[in-house]
């Protein structure tokens, strides 16, 4: 999908679902919540908190919910689109017009304006720093990239990690290694140049 700045454009770029987001913004908009774009979606907010979003794919519209894990979902209507990833998200697919019900929508939506006035928010789960076992190797081959690497942040080590445990192949593994090993020598995190 091409970068957007306005959810208008947004629209207009759509292959699919145009019908349903323009209603599902209509309802949006007739809540307090403020309309944005983030991340190249429609983006809603409350006090620069984000409440709902919508996203559209190849053959469904995602109403999410930031932390829908909070709504009671009487009509059982949200999932977790990531199972074992996702802590608080939760979406409602819509495959055509016919499936919006407008007053139920604006029902769920104003449930999770509430609830971010009341600061029912999910927290996310510390991850535990879990070390591959190539970059292990090379960790305890090397105490200059051994201190190196403590130098860094909980964050940027577990970015590396992953970066390489990630990889299928063998030789992918090595070749990232050998990749981060001058950038942690060097002090620079894997992904410092997208960091402001």
């Amino acid at each position: 999908m091409l970068k957007t700045d306005s959810v208008d454009q947004y629209i207009l770029n759509l292959n699919f679902g145009q019908d349903i987001v323009m209603i599902l913004r209509q309802i949006l908009n007739s809540s307090e919540l403020v309309e944005a774009v983030k991340w190249g979606i429609p983006t809603y907010t409350l006090k620069n908190k984000n409440v709902v979003a919508l996203a559209v794919f190849k053959s469904h519209v995602a109403l999410w919910f930031w932390n829908g894990v909070f709504l009671e979902d009487k009509s059982k209507v949200l999932i977790n689109a990531q199972e074992g990833k996702t802590q608080g998200m939760r979406q409602w697919r819509f495959t055509n017009v016919s499936e919006l019900d407008a007053p139920l929508i604006l029902q769920y939506v104003e449930e999770a304006i509430e609830n971010q006035k009341q600061g029912k928010i999910v927290k996310p789960r510390k991850k535990e720093l879990v070390i591959s076992e190539e970059l292990n190797r090379a960790l305890t081959e090397s105490k200059e990239l051994s201190a190196a690497f403590a130098c860094f942040s909980l964050s940027q080590r577990r970015e590396f990690s992953e970066h390489i445990g990630q990889a299928e192949k063998l030789e992918t593994k090595e070749r990232r290694l050998k990749k981060i090993v001058p950038m942690i020598l060097s002090g620079v995190g894997l992904h410092d140049k997208y960091r402001k």
